[in-house]
């Protein structure tokens, strides 16, 4: 799984807002072309360190798996500690087969699994683009997993279970701007990394494909068509918007999803935006939520919520939950409130929140801490209030789940 990180991507930046311009006509250059294309799979995220100091693409950035660390690798053209001494057969191969130079076998931590997708074509635009980088002689050792895991000849098996290789089929029934949107969500994009479930071996679960995961501490939401915890509300308008300036009427954008619309979707042109959300609301997949019956109001832990959430989060939220779009998310009727996994809520109660700021919206408003405030019962009672109030059902959020997390914050 990749961790995003917070990183201003200047240097990617430059030149962006020519692309937008372009409209993806293929007026700009191979090593722009290229350029974008790294935006657009947000490579940085995983090969740019967040640490004071650091050089674009130079690696060094942890990775946290179910299995131990890994690091992003320097994918810079510096010949001893980075790809320098690659050829672009070495880099199609990494790329489509999870295989990199002299024959080593990448970890899927490396999403190899979605990037057998991308096109020839394009791994060669970003293959040249990367060759034109400063490059930055950092040895980073990529495998810190510990024994038996640190053991590459075990990806053998790894990937006979979980990797399909092939590059993307269009889908000749659907629409040119449906097949651009899986080809991003499917392929360069790799959406399903994070919003996938996994198996016991890391591998995604193909038959429950973005029917939502827990990744660091957070909830990737369900983001298939379901009307109940994914996307089915969501107009086409709505996730461009989310995807373009990180909020819409139903959410704003925080954690890991924020540092993807602040270092990558918000870069990207209008058309693949609306791409992606073409192909999100016709994707073909649910997740088969159903909504169960919402707790009664008259549970002790209703009462007592509904007294909490009066006095901690109304004047923020409102008294109906409906929020102040664009300031403070809705939790009226909301999809992503009723998420069968309540981490990502017990997350933000706890440690706080600061949603994403992009040059379409640069206000970002903040959510304070309320782990110095409220205990464990408190923040169990409210938000099972918060997603049993207004037209929302979901189970309830227990106390033991709010003390573990507020352990792994500690941590």
């Amino acid at each position: 799984m990749k961790k995003l990180r917070s990183f201003s991507l200047a240097l990617l930046a430059l030149g962006v807002s020519t692309l937008a311009q372009a409209g993806g006509n293929g007026d700009y250059s191979q090593v722009e072309r290229g350029r974008y294309l790294a935006v657009l799979g947000d490579c940085a995220a995983c090969h740019t360190s967040s640490v004071e100091g650091s050089k674009p693409f130079a690696g060094g950035v942890a990775l946290q798996t179910p299995f131990g660390v890994l690091m992003g690798a320097n994918i810079t053209p510096d010949p001893d500690t980075g790809i320098g001494k690659w050829t672009f057969d070495d880099f199609q191969r990494a790329m489509s087969e999870g295989v990199g130079h002299d024959g080593i076998r990448l970890y899927g931590a490396m999403p190899f699994t979605a990037y057998t997708k991308v096109t020839k074509a394009d791994n060669r635009a970003i293959w040249e683009y990367l060759q034109t980088l400063q490059p930055v002689h950092n040895a980073v050792q990529t495998n810190q997993l510990p024994f038996p895991f640190n053991l590459r000849t075990s990806l053998i098996a790894w990937n006979w279970i979980n990797f399909d290789q092939g590059a993307f089929i269009p889908d000749l029934k659907k629409s040119a701007d449906w097949n651009r949107g899986a080809y991003i969500v499917e392929g360069l994009g790799h959406c399903g990394t994070c919003h996938t479930p996994k198996n016991l071996l890391g591998g995604d679960k193909n038959s429950e494909f973005l029917r939502g995961a827990v990744v660091e501490g957070w909830m990737a939401p369900d983001i298939t068509v379901n009307n109940h915890t994914g996307l089915g509300k969501w107009t086409i308008e709505d996730i461009t918007a989310y995807l373009k300036t990180g909020s819409n009427r139903f959410d704003m954008a925080s954690g890991p999803m924020a540092e993807e619309v602040k270092n990558s979707s918000n870069l990207w042109t209008d058309a693949d935006l609306k791409a992606v959300a073409v192909y999100l609301k016709d994707s073909g997949h649910d997740s088969g939520a159903k909504a169960p019956e919402p707790i009664k109001t008259n549970d002790s832990s209703m009462i007592a919520g509904k007294a909490i959430y009066a006095d901690r989060c109304s004047a923020c939220h409102t008294p109906n939950g409906a929020g102040q779009e664009g300031l403070f998310p809705r939790l009226a009727n909301s999809p992503l409130i009723v998420s069968d996994n309540a981490t990502s809520l017990i997350h933000v109660v706890l440690a706080g929140s600061r949603p994403v700021d992009t040059q379409a919206a640069p206000t970002a408003p903040g959510m304070p801490s309320f782990a110095g405030s409220m205990s464990d019962a408190d923040v169990a009672n409210v938000l099972t209030y918060i997603r049993n109030s207004w037209g929302n059902s979901a189970a309830a959020v227990s106390s033991s789940d709010v003390k573990n997390m507020r352990k792994n914050l500690r941590e």
